[in-house]
C-alpha cells in the first residue's frame, strides 16, 4: 500500500557543520518552511553563543521556534514536540514541506517516538543532583543510575549530564525507573514520511578547527557581554536549562572568577567538541540516514539531489 503521509525533512549534524546555511539555501530554492531544532535558540537574548541566524538571515529565511522563550522559562523536549507537530501540521496543510534544522538530537528523537508520561522537572531534586555532580562528579551520578535503572544507565553516556540528571530526577520523583515508564508507551506511527540528512565533515580534525574558530569568533562578537547582561538579572542561575547551554555555562563560570580568559576559551572549545561528539554518536544510530560530507564543495548540490529524488 502506498505511503500517502506528507513529507518532512530533518537536516541534522554536529555543531559548526554548516546546517543553517544549507537550510537557508533550501528554503530559497525550494520554498520549504524552516523549523529550528535547537535548545539554545529558543531563548531570547541568547544570540551569539547559540550561533542564532542574524536578523538579516531570518528576514531571508524565517525560522519557527527561535526566540520563543525567556531564559528563565525552561523548555523541554516535550514542549518542542507539541510546538513542532502543531507547526508541521499547519505547513503540510498549506501544501509546503516542513524542514527541521538543528543539532538537538533529543528533540528529534522525542518528536518521532513521542513523549512518555514522565513527571515534570522538580527543582529541589534537580538541585540536589546538580550538587552531587559538582562535588562527586558525573561518574557518581552514572553509578547511582546503574543501581536504580540499569537500562537507562546503559543507554546514557557517562559524560551526558543533562540526560543523567533527568533519568535520576524521574526515578526520585516517581519511584520508578524511566526505562520502565518508557516501555509502557504505545508506539505511534509518525504522521510524516521523513527524509533524514546528516551534514558533517568527514575529517574530524576539520570539524575541530571549525569549532575552535567559531568559538573564538563568538568571543570577538561579544559573548562575554551577552552573558554579563544575562547574569545581571536576578532570576537566572546555572541550574536553568538555558544557562547550561555550551558556551554560556563556561562564560558564567569565568565571570564568577573560576578561571582566567585563556582557560575560558579552552574550556568553551572543549565543551563544544564534546557536544559535537555526542551529536555524532546519536547520528550513527539514526535509522535511514543520508550522510553528506559538508566539506565538499558540492555539498549543497548533494542535499538538493537527495531532496528532489525523494520527492520531499
Amino acid at each position: 500500500m502506498a505511503d500517502t503521509r506528507p513529507w518532512a525533512i530533518f537536516l541534522m549534524g554536529p555543531t559548526a557543520a554548516g546546517k543553517t546555511d544549507t537550510a537557508m539555501a533550501l528554503h530559497e530554492r525550494l520554498g520549504h518552511e524552516l523549523i529550528s531544532v535547537d535548545s539554545a535558540m529558543v531563548y531570547r537574548g541568547m544570540d551569539i553563543g547559540s550561533a542564532k541566524p542574524s536578523t538579516a538571515e531570518l528576514a531571508r529565511a524565517p525560522h519557527h521556534l527561535i526566540d520563543i522563550r525567556d531564559p528563565a522559562e525552561p523548555y523541554s523536549a516535550a514542549d518542542f514536540r507539541e510546538d513542532a507537530i502543531k507547526l508541521m501540521r499547519q505547513i503540510s496543510a498549506a501544501g509546503r514541506v516542513p524542514l527541521l534544522v538543528g543539532g538537538t538530537m533529543l528533540y528529534y528523537k522525542r518528536l518521532i517516538e513521542g513523549v512518555a508520561n514522565l513527571p515534570s522537572a522538580d527543582p529541589v531534586i534537580r538541585q540536589q543532583l546538580e550538587t552531587q555532580w559538582q562535588y562527586e562528579g558525573l561518574e557518581s551520578l552514572h553509578k547511582r543510575l546503574a543501581e536504580v535503572d540499569a537500562v537507562s544507565a546503559q543507554r546514557i553516556h557517562p559524560n551526558d549530564p543533562q540526560r543523567l540528571i533527568r533519568a535520576l530526577e524521574v526515578y526520585y520523583a516517581s519511584g520508578r525507573p524511566m526505562s520502565e515508564l518508557w516501555a509502557e508507551q504505545q508506539p505511534e506511527t509518525f504522521p510524516w514520511r521523513v527524509l533524514s540528512i546528516a551534514l558533517a565533515p568527514s575529517d574530524r580534525a576539520l570539524l575541530h578547527q571549525r569549532i575552535a574558530k567559531r568559538f573564538e569568533l563568538m568571543m570577538d562578537e561579544g559573548l562575554i557581554n551577552e552573558v554579563t547582561a544575562l547574569k545581571k538579572r536576578n532570576d537566572l542561575h546555572l541550574g536553568l536549562p538555558a544557562m547550561k547551554s555550551v558556551g554560556y555555562r563556561q562564560v558564567w563560570e569565568y565571570l564568577e572568577g573560576e578561571y582566567d580568559y585563556a582557560t575560558l576559551v579552552e574550556r568553551g572549545i572543549i565543551a563544544t567538541r564534546q557536544l559535537a561528539k555526542r551529536q555524532l554518536t546519536w547520528l550513527r544510530s539514526w535509522p535511514s540516514l543520508e550522510w553528506v560530507d559538508s566539506q565538499r564543495p558540492d555539498a549543497l548540490d548533494k542535499v538538493l539531489k537527495l531532496v528532489r529524488e525523494s520527492g520531499a
